[in-house]
């Protein structure tokens, strides 16, 4: 799922999301995970953000950590959430 321009290069793990229905706040801990693996900063690069499929990834788990999957499931229609959980299945 990640780009492989960066197979070369040593990267942190990433770490294991705890992503729950309602969103919750890190401990200092989690940050220092966290952040190892979080872009340094907000661009948009060939009209995608950030540089990679992995900061992509990482954001996303790192937003849904904070805000939670019942507020996730509001942003696109139900029939899609059923189509892509499908999809994860077949």
């Amino acid at each position: 799922m990640f780009d492989d321009e960066f197979e070369d290069e040593e990267l942190p793990p990433m770490p294991t999301w705890d992503i729950k229905i309602e969103g919750r706040r890190w401990t200092w801990d989690e940050w220092e995970v966290r952040c190892l693996v979080m872009p340094e900063k907000l661009e948009l690069i060939e009209g995608k953000l950030f540089w990679s499929d992995r900061e992509r990834i990482a954001m996303l788990g790192s937003v849904l950590e904070m805000v939670g999957l019942a507020e996730a499931v509001k942003l696109a229609p139900r029939e899609l959430w059923l189509q892509a959980l499908g999809q994860m299945e077949g």
